[in-house]
């Protein structure tokens, strides 16, 4: 026998009997996007590798380490996108959508990045996001606090998530401030792990970020970055904490909460959970003032947030919060005898034509009465329609009630339909 090939590892299927959890996730944030008056935007999953070099930074562990990159036929390098807001960039500037314009857009699809495959965390990933341009003020970083937070309720996992917040300064403030940071954590540079020492003078502010308990113990006597804040950045951060606090949404202060991206600035945030352990990142965002200028186009401020609908589901399924599997039909259509498919057929197409929103799955593959019954009672449908040589005859159907809604009866095929106008 031939080798069964397998999915790439860290490379999943959703089965249908996971896709419901999902499709309840998007639904609800489409509908979110529509509430808030947000657009959707659909960008490649493949770049050029300059555009995420240039945007995440070319010291990053993204880019050193998990991105899928390789010559195309041209001889040139392309890489499948590992997270969103570079694409979503670049499409702006390249369409004309930024330059002295307010831009409030959404997206939502696959990422990638090679990384070690955990719960909640895949090499195929999804991303939903969020991306605003033109707007600078605190007041714009609020409503998609804000916005994330409805998320939360509508979905009922509010009490299972907190918000955590910090300021990242502007880049003069941080390159002060980076400094530092550096010359402290020299002086106790052997106490620093691998992961650590490598960061020191590529990306400092990661350490702050790590996740070593040896570490996290030397930061607690390091330099702080709101130190070096000056008045327009305090009054940014202040502004936004006020936002929150007349809203209603509770939020710690994080001095160590950092962005492994080089493109941030002033507001990030993360709703975290200690419902999933190590993988606690629900959502992640903030400001990235700088970005659409270093890509080329014209200095506009920007603000976004993403986060992984793999740990979104998850976060839902481990809170049980996934709705009961649904009902693949609200009618099973069985067919009895020689000639009853062709007729079957036309009546299932007479439904869905008549009844756009009704669900009708017609038999196939054969099999005696006993054996469709069963499948229509597998597909969860409240009602069998009966469609025999005899009812073809007369013109009518007989409709039988799977969910002890009322007694089977046959009807003329208008008749039925009318019935199920009536929502039987």
């Amino acid at each position: 026998m031939a080798k069964q090939i397998q999915a790439i590892r860290g490379m999943n299927d959703c089965l249908p009997e996971q896709t419901p959890a999902w499709q309840q996730a998007e639904a609800v944030l489409r509908d979110l996007m529509r509430a808030y008056g947000y657009a959707e935007v659909r960008m490649p999953i493949m770049e050029v590798t300059g555009l995420f070099k240039r945007a995440i930074g070319e010291v990053t562990d993204v880019v050193e380490k998990e991105m899928y990159t390789f010559d195309d036929r041209n001889g040139d390098s392309m890489t499948l996108r590992p997270e969103g807001t570079a694409g979503c960039v670049r499409a702006g500037i390249e369409h004309g959508l930024l330059y002295n314009q307010e831009r409030r857009m959404w997206y939502m699809g696959p990422m990638f990045r090679y990384e070690r495959p955990q719960k909640g965390r895949y090499r195929q990933f999804h991303q939903f996001g969020v991306e605003v341009f033109g707007l600078q003020g605190p007041d714009i970083d609020a409503e998609l606090i804000m916005l994330t937070a409805r998320l939360w309720k509508t979905l009922g996992v509010s009490e299972h998530l907190v918000l955590q917040l910090n300021s990242l300064g502007q880049p003069e403030e941080r390159a002060e401030y980076r400094q530092a940071l550096v010359a402290y954590l020299e002086q106790h540079k052997d106490q620093l792990d691998e992961d650590s020492q490598r960061r020191l003078y590529t990306n400092p502010l990661r350490v702050l970020d790590s996740k070593n308990p040896q570490v996290q113990a030397l930061l607690q006597d390091a330099p702080v970055l709101s130190d070096y804040f000056g008045e327009q950045t305090q009054a940014h951060f202040e502004g936004l904490k006020a936002l929150l606090t007349s809203a209603g949404i509770g939020f710690e202060i994080n001095p160590r909460l950092v962005r492994g991206l080089d493109y941030y600035n002033l507001t990030v945030f993360e709703w975290v959970t200690e419902s999933l352990g190590a993988q606690g990142t629900v959502c992640g965002g903030g400001r990235y003032d700088g970005l659409v200028e270093q890509l080329g186009g014209q200095a506009t401020p920007a603000v976004g947030f993403a986060m992984g609908m793999e740990r979104l589901v998850l976060l839902l399924d481990t809170l049980n919060q996934v709705d009961a599997q649904p009902a693949l039909a609200d009618v099973y259509l069985a067919m009895m005898g020689d000639n009853s498919q062709v007729a079957g057929f036309a009546l299932a197409e007479q439904l869905r034509d008549q009844l756009p929103g009704l669900r009708v799955m017609s038999h196939c593959g054969g099999g005696n009465f006993k054996k469709q019954l069963k499948r229509a009672d597998k597909s969860g449908a409240g009602i069998a329609l009966i469609l025999g040589e005899d009812e073809i005859a007369r013109g009518e159907v007989t409709v039988k009630y799977l969910r002890g809604q009322g007694e089977q009866q046959t009807l003329a095929v208008n008749d039925m339909i009318e019935q199920l106008k009536k929502g039987i």
